[in-house]
């Protein structure tokens, strides 16, 4: 897994030195990188960028989050946050203390795409945050409908004490997993279920800015129960 340096930067912070590829919110200027954006920049192997922090993931400690394996090494997965981190999951915590490198194939639990519902147990902002999923309910995700909604809007998805994300669930028989870097998974008993529940979360993607949202959310539901879903 290739080591990429990152920190916070903002418009005129120096990134680095050097002739790098594929600048991305970054200019260079006498042979030194600097930030054109307020983001995380980071620079590797494959060039210098600058990922802009509006509408950005940002791990916490104890945070939910669907992740995509993307890599892995002998020890360890590589998982795809939807962040400007990536995600690492140890391969001891899936196999636990008796993990043996040489004896456990790690393709056989999570391979190269698959969906995985974790939980981030440590992130101090210097490094990647370290993934678990040593937890009820959490692990590989065989099935459902994925959507991806802008972070910012999750807690709004979720609503007071649940109860945005209850209306949608108890409307539509659906089953609905919700990750805070804004991956959100939908399974239900019908095609038609999961489509009124997709359409309720967009809904709250794009509108969660707006006045009396609650209300045209549940308006939408009830509609869908005599068979316009519009």
């Amino acid at each position: 897994m290739q080591e990429i340096r990152k920190k916070y930067v903002i418009p005129g912070d120096h990134i680095a030195d050097g002739n790098f590829k594929n600048l991305l919110n970054a200019v260079e200027i006498s042979n030194k990188i600097y930030a054109t954006r307020v983001g995380i920049a980071e620079v590797g192997m494959d060039g210098a960028k600058v990922i802009p922090l509006s509408g950005i993931y940002i791990p916490r400690v104890g945070d939910l989050v669907i992740c995509k394996v993307i890599d892995h090494s002998a020890m360890a997965w590589e998982l795809d946050m939807n962040s400007c981190f990536s995600g690492h999951l140890p391969a001891q915590d899936v196999f636990g203390k008796e993990f043996s490198p040489s004896h456990d194939d790690l393709t056989k639990v999570f391979g190269i795409g698959d969906l995985v519902a974790c939980k981030v147990a440590n992130f101090d902002r210097s490094r990647n945050p370290l993934l678990t999923t040593a937890d009820r309910d959490l692990g590989k995700i065989d099935s459902g409908e994925v959507v991806r909604v802008s972070p910012t809007r999750i807690p709004r998805l979720i609503g007071k004490r649940g109860s945005m994300i209850n209306t949608i669930e108890q409307n539509t028989h659906c089953k609905i997993i919700i990750g805070q870097n804004g991956i959100v998974v939908v399974s239900g008993p019908s095609a038609r279920d999961i489509l009124i529940s997709v359409k309720a979360i967009r809904m709250v993607d794009e509108g969660a800015h707006t006045t009396s949202l609650t209300q045209r959310v549940k308006d939408m539901l009830e509609g869908s129960t005599s068979g316009n879903i519009g």
